[in-house]
C-alpha cells in the first residue's frame, strides 16, 4: 500500500525575453493582472463620489436606485449636521467597495 511518486526533470529551456514581454510582465505584476482600467476604476469611482450631494460614484457603478434613494435621504439629514457627513463618507466608501467588487468579479470571469 505504498505509493510511489516519480519526479521527472525536463531539460533546460532557453528563455528569450523581449522588451515588450518584460514591460507587460512588470505591468501585470503592478496592476494585479486586471489591466489599466481595472486598476484605475475604483479610484475614478471615489473621485466621482467626492462630489457632494449627487452620489455620482453610485451612478458610475450602475447603482442608480441606490444613488437616487440616498439623494432623497440626504435632505432631512442636512438639518442634522451630524448625520449628513456620515452619509457622505459612507457613499465614498461604498463607491470604492462596489467598484472594487466589479473589477474582482470581472477578473474572475477571465480566470
Amino acid at each position: 500500500m505504498t505509493e510511489e511518486y516519480v519526479v521527472e526533470a525536463e531539460g533546460e529551456e532557453t528563455l528569450s525575453s523581449s522588451t515588450s514581454g518584460v514591460i507587460s510582465a512588470i505591468w501585470y505584476e503592478i496592476s494585479g493582472g486586471i489591466g489599466p482600467w481595472g486598476t484605475i476604476r475604483p479610484l475614478f469611482a471615489v473621485a466621482l463620489a467626492l462630489v457632494p450631494g449627487v452620489f455620482l460614484g453610485q451612478h458610475f457603478n450602475g447603482q442608480h436606485r441606490k444613488a437616487f434613494d440616498w439623494f432623497l435621504i440626504q435632505f432631512p439629514l442636512i438639518l442634522s449636521l451630524v448625520l449628513w457627513p456620515v452619509l457622505y463618507v459612507w457613499s465614498i466608501a461604498d463607491a470604492w467597495w462596489v467598484s472594487s467588487g466589479i473589477v474582482a468579479s470581472s477578473q474572475s470571469e477571465y480566470d
